[in-house]
């Protein structure tokens, strides 16, 4: 990560080391699998993202065990024993993980790229960012501009770029932004339920989220979000009953949002963010 003794400019500074990161990594799966198919090397490059998260896992707790012995700090290990239960869980959840992308299955985390994709049925496409698209729909007089991660590769795509490419370059004034994406449950909350509010939807580590605020705010264009519940574990597995069912729900709040929020005649920029493995556009 850049330095970050002086703030100003460090989101860029961050999205270019990702970005370098990400063409590496991509150059380097696509000649090592020798496989021409973005479907294919999308998924392999999932896989390795998995890989590597399990390993780092492996690192950290064995870190932390060999100090607490080699200390005889009794506190260490008890705290890493408090911890085991939250760090196993996460290990399992990416394991299950490993299968779904193999078989190249929608994700759980992908619904939002679902919901952009029923928006999006027979209508022309068009690149706006990298492994970003876009597509413009109607609904009762109001033109939707809706944006998604190109499918049905194993992408996020870059959301933040693709909405500002959509407001500054194209010159689309919308009157609200929308946005869709899973959203990691408490326990006790049931996998499906959505909730409805303010702000950026999305995750990662901000650039993406920072991007789209920056663009809104300079706009004054209204951020509304909606969410779908689900854990860890259903987020980066095959999507749950649950959590495709709660697409029709989602379906039904997004045209009560549009209607109360915009008028006849408005632009609207919905944003689908999520995962877009095994979801086409």
């Amino acid at each position: 990560m850049p330095v970050d003794i002086d703030p100003n400019g460090i989101v860029g500074k961050i999205d270019h080391v990702v970005t370098t990161r990400d063409d590496r990594v991509r150059q380097e799966v696509g000649t090592i699998v020798g496989d021409k198919n973005p479907v294919t090397v999308s998924v392999s490059e999932n896989l390795l993202e998995a890989a590597t998260a399990l390993n780092t896992i492996h690192k950290i707790v064995r870190h932390f065990y060999l100090l607490g012995k080699k200390t005889n700090s009794y506190f260490m290990l008890v705290q890493l024993q408090m911890l085991m239960p939250m760090i196993i869980q996460e290990a399992d959840a990416l394991v299950s993980a490993v299968d779904t992308f193999k078989l190249a299955q929608p994700l759980g985390d992908g619904i939002g790229a679902v919901i952009a994709s029923r928006f999006m049925v027979g209508r022309e496409k068009q690149t706006i960012a990298r492994d970003t698209v876009l597509a413009v729909n109607e609904y009762k007089g109001r033109k939707l501009y809706v944006v998604k991660a190109e499918g049905p590769m194993a992408y996020v795509g870059q959301p933040g770029v693709g909405i500002r490419h959509v407001i500054e370059e194209m010159g689309v004034k919308p009157s609200a932004i929308i946005m869709i994406d899973a959203a990691l449950k408490l326990e006790g909350e049931k996998t499906g339920e959505i909730a409805e509010g303010v702000g950026a939807a999305i995750g990662g580590i901000g650039v993406e989220k920072y991007q789209i605020e920056e663009v809104a705010a300079k706009h004054k264009i209204p951020i509304y979000a909606v969410l779908v519940k689900q854990s860890i574990l259903e987020a980066i597995t095959a999507m749950r009953k649950e959590i495709a069912e709660a697409s029709d729900k989602v379906m039904t709040l997004l045209n009560r949002v549009i209607e109360e929020k915009t008028k006849e005649g408005d632009n609207v920029l919905i944003a689908g963010i999520g995962n877009t493995l095994g979801v086409s556009q």
